[in-house]
């Protein structure tokens, strides 16, 4: 006791190779141990299976020729280990083998100051400071568990992470389309977190062939991609021909929805909206293209409106018409397919069927419940859920309805929080705060909330009680980036949706138009705004100080003065605008 053990992972190289099918290793689990003290295990999958696999760790203590210590109270002992698999090395044994041997004291310094740079580089993205401790802990361990198990390009996580600890784990750890494998990445994006988001698209990319074979098979839509409930990396359809007793269409499992294919585009929307980054849009637009294809044919019209027929709205609910989530998702399909190809260029022919199904797809449909008009499920079917979040998703991850939207909808929007109350609600959490701050919802209680949340976690900030892994790593970031910065409806808001009396500060927070925000409320007012403009798109802000003149500086042109409740600031690519209200400084 006393003594202190250092740890060292080295950090395998982030890239990606086909794993070499002639190489015959054994399909098993093994280990072993050299004269030097080297110990290494294997574990590999070649049979019977869609993909060979093979996992490696190799482990020695520097100095010794044991695996055999005694930790004397004072003393330092340094233990490497190396890890890696046959995505990254074809001979990922050996290679891991040598890496140990070769490890040196310095090469332990030199891999631990490359490890803080790392995250020094992460953290240093964007920043907030508010009156809470719990929920500002809560905000950063969230971040730290993304960042911890995203980060491999071609490998994103599944729903428990990189923390699977059984040997055949719940929905066997894949990724489940409908919610829980987008969840987890929502405030990466308004975080200023973009690398982290990046291997999400690749296992839906690599999917867009089957993808066209359901849609055409079972919609017959030849161009468009119809995803099932649950896929894995590379292109594997982990619940396909499924033995649990479910109903499948052809050979796949979707419980009747339509909607996972559009659910999984909400993040590529905010990824584009965010950044305008050409080469992500050419990147992702296969997809995108493919599900707004999809949607163009598979609306129906019914006098002046298009309908969606035969959907489900919750799993198993079979033939819903207007299901409230894919009338959220449906638009941001569209829309976002309509800018992507008009800022590569491409599928104008396109584009105004896309929109004429915008602007005359169905509305939703209301009901009474406790005495308030709050959102009906769907149009015909099922028009109520006990639990879940599903009723109002099409205003978040959708982002459909927001402080911009009509004082009527407005209300209603806000009437159905209310009435749903799903503050830890363990299938949506995530939508349900994140919801309320877009409608406005009074704020006090959002952050009574959310700190309650923070405080219904396990020591790792998972949340208590809920079975679905990491799917909560975006529910208190995302929340509190809302609050503090919001930038839906092409409306940049500061502090719209948080308490006046409560300081706080942000800076970095990524905001639609690929701008990058900061600001502080103290002693109930806005201090300043400062606005870096990454592609010179216009910006278009509420004005943080009601009735006054605001002075706006930057270095590339001369100072301005601009009045009026929204006001629209021209900008150019790389510049960053002071924003002060006239008689404060910055």
């Amino acid at each position: 006791m006393g003594g202190k053990v250092a740890l060292l992972l080295p950090q395998a190289d982030q890239f990606y190779v086909n794993p070499p099918l002639e190489n015959k290793f054994p399909d098993s689990t093994s280990s072993g141990n050299d004269a030097q003290g080297l110990q290494w295990i294997q574990r590999a999958f070649v049979k019977d299976v869609s993909i060979q696999s093979q996992a490696v760790a190799a482990l020695k203590i520097i100095g010794k020729d044991s695996n055999e210590f005694l930790l004397k109270p004072g003393e330092t002992m340094v233990m490497v280990c190396a890890l890696s698999s046959n995505f990254r090395d074809t001979n990922c044994l050996q290679i891991v083998k040598q890496q140990i041997r070769k490890t040196s004291i310095e090469t332990v310094k030199s891999t631990r100051k490359a490890h803080l740079a790392w995250w020094k580089h992460f953290w240093n993205k964007s920043l907030v400071n508010i009156e809470d401790p719990v929920i500002e802990q809560q905000y950063y361990r969230s971040q730290y568990n993304l960042a911890s198990c995203s980060r491999d390009p071609k490998f994103p996580p599944g729903i428990f992470g990189s923390w699977v600890t059984r040997e055949i784990p719940s929905w066997n750890g894949d990724y489940h389309l409908n919610y829980n494998y987008t969840a987890p990445f929502y405030a990466l994006y308004s975080s200023n977190h973009l690398e982290q988001a990046m291997p999400y698209y690749e296992p839906l990319l690599d999917f867009i062939e089957r993808g066209k074979y359901y849609s055409e098979k079972i919609t017959q839509i030849p161009d468009g991609v119809l995803y099932p409930v649950g896929i894995g990396p590379l292109g594997i359809e982990t619940t396909r021909n499924s033995l649990m007793n479910y109903k499948t269409e052809d050979e796949g499992l979707f419980f009747g929805q339509k909607s996972n294919a559009a659910y999984c585009a909400v993040t590529m929307s905010m990824h584009f909206y965010k950044t305008y980054d050409r080469s992500f849009a050419k990147h992702v637009y296969p997809f995108i293209r493919s599900v707004a294809i999809f949607w163009q044919h598979y609306l129906k019209k019914d006098g002046k409106r298009y309908i969606i027929e035969n959907d489900a709205i919750h799993e198993g609910t079979f033939g819903t018409m207007n299901p409230i989530l894919s009338l959220g998702l449906v638009p941001v399909v569209l829309k976002t397919a309509i800018d992507m190809s008009t800022l590569l260029n491409e599928d104008k022919a396109l584009r105004d069927d896309w929109k004429e199904k915008i602007d005359h797809l169905s509305g939703y449909t209301f009901q009474v419940r406790n005495g308030k008009t709050v959102f009906r499920y769907s149009e015909k079917g099922t028009d109520w859920w006990n639990d879940n979040t599903l009723g109002i998703q099409h205003i978040y991850p959708a982002g459909q309805i927001g402080l911009e939207s009509d004082s009527n909808l407005l209300q209603v929007a806000r009437n159905t929080i209310e009435v749903m109350n799903r503050w830890k609600d363990y299938n949506g959490s995530n939508s349900f705060f994140p919801a309320a701050v877009r409608v406005g919802y009074n704020s006090d209680t959002i952050l009574t909330k959310l700190h309650d949340y923070s405080l219904h976690t396990y020591p790792n900030g998972f949340q208590s009680g809920n079975p679905h892994g990491i799917e909560n790593c975006s529910t208190v970031p995302n929340t509190i980036n809302e609050m503090l910065c919001m930038s839906n409806q092409n409306v940049l808001r500061v502090f719209a949706v948080w308490p006046k009396e409560k300081n706080a500060s942000f800076s970095n927070i990524r905001c639609d138009g690929a701008f990058l925000v900061s600001s502080e409320l103290k002693n109930k007012a806005v201090k300043y705004l400062i606005i870096t403009s990454e592609k010179g798109q216009d910006c278009v802000i509420q004005n943080p100080w009601k009735g006054k003149t605001l002075i706006i500086k930057s270095k590339y042109r001369k100072v301005r003065k601009q009045d009026g409740e929204k006001i629209k600031l021209p900008t150019l690519a790389g510049e960053t605008l002071f924003i002060t209200p006239e008689g404060g400084d910055i």
